[in-house]
């Protein structure tokens, strides 16, 4: 991202390395939570650290917010080196995966919470309230209790506690777990509107794939304590860099294979499990007889009954050996000859009460060179 680029999700423009995390290690013991970690966040950004459990993530926003101290290496926030500065003295502030919200407070004194503490005037406090009130829009339940709101009004109420001091940097650990499916999709899309409107930088820690997809400029995915990749939404999805991205960030089809040719940006592979060479996008300095997986995601399948024209693509026949019905779309997973499932995922654009395919149909499925990526680790 260019110094003083432009925001990819919304266009405003950012400044590079407002957040610097240099070379960052963690131990506990013998554990290495977090393994010599670098990676620069822009002012306005909102930065999403995606993975699995135990993966090192939240020891990684822990040390951002001052609760854990690096075993090695440097944190820098607007210029300023924090990695050994207590929590209180850091520019941030921190939303809990739980809330943390006080039963027997309404909700304009949890938010007024931070202020009060800091000895602010009551006329401050008071405007300081009604604007984080307004931009939550929760003016209207300001004199309820946490256990009088829904599980998204109490989520809001505490974004608006930790918003309200205005600090530099927002982290948000798991902020949406705690939704139903439906409230959780609707949230996301309000958490990025006040995120925009703030202009705040947000650091977000989740395991959700379509989360982090949904809410960011760019993603980092970690795993066993390392970055495996950082980009922005479209770059990790479409482009993995490895085979645990690829896996980790929705569902892909792999080919093991081996080179047989490459041609500027294209890698011929031959695959036994496909029954024939396979061609990709290559974007690795790869040689003949190198070993490589083709990957192909489900959606840039196209499944049919009719041999499809040679236009190019890869075509390979196959049985669909099971299908499930998911209502905007279905998934049909065809075995091909050698015993190779491949997954197909077909968009329902047509309302109809009967199957386009059944079990054990005899079909083709097809998919251009482009839309197939080649994984080297």
């Amino acid at each position: 991202m260019a110094a003083n680029g432009e925001n990819p999700a919304n266009g405003r423009p950012i400044e590079d390395g407002f957040i610097r995390i240099r070379n960052v290690t963690k131990c506990f013991g013998d554990f290495t939570a977090v393994d010599d970690v670098s990676l620069d966040i822009g002012k306005g950004e909102l930065f999403s650290i995606l993975g699995g459990s135990g993966c090192g993530k939240s020891t990684l926003l822990r040390m951002l917010a001052g609760f854990e101290v690096p075993t090695a290496g440097s944190i820098e926030i607007d210029g300023q080196d924090v990695t050994a500065l207590p929590p209180y003295e850091r520019p941030v502030n921190m939303m809990f995966q739980s809330y943390a919200l006080f039963p027997h407070m309404t909700v304009e004194k949890n938010i007024a919470y931070g202020l009060v503490k800091d000895g602010a005037a009551k006329s401050v406090i008071a405007a300081r309230v009604d604007e984080m009130l307004s931009l939550v829009q929760l003016g209207d339940f300001r004199k309820r209790k946490p256990a009088q709101l829904s599980g998204g009004q109490r989520q809001r109420v505490a974004l608006a506690r930790a918003l309200i001091k205005k600090p530099k940097v927002l982290l948000l650990d798991e902020p949406l777990a705690a939704l139903d499916k439906k409230l959780r999709e609707h949230t996301q899309f309000e958490l990025t509107g006040i995120q925009y409107e703030t202009g705040i930088t947000f650091v977000v820690v989740t395991h959700d794939q379509e989360e982090a997809m949904t809410l960011s400029n760019r993603i980092a995915v970690m795993n066993k304590g390392r970055f495996h990749q950082v980009g922005t939404p479209k770059e990790v999805y479409e482009f993995p860099q490895s085979r645990f991205v690829a896996e980790f960030i929705g569902t892909i089809n792999t080919f093991k294979g081996r080179v047989t040719a490459v041609e500027e940006e294209r890698v011929v592979v031959a695959c036994e499990a496909a029954g024939c060479d396979l061609v990709a996008l290559g974007r690795h300095l790869l040689g003949v007889g190198d070993e490589v997986e083709i990957a192909v995601r489900p959606e840039k399948i196209f499944v049919s009954k009719e041999e499809p024209p040679d236009d190019g693509g890869v075509r390979l026949q196959g049985v669909v050996d099971d299908l499930g019905y998911l209502g905007n779309r279905s998934l049909y997973r065809v075995k091909l000859p050698g015993g190779k499932v491949v997954q197909v995922s077909s968009q329902n654009r047509r309302r109809s009460v009967t199957r386009f395919l059944e079990w054990q149909d005899r079909v083709w499925i097809t998919w251009q060179p482009l839309s197939a990526v080649v994984l080297v680790d």
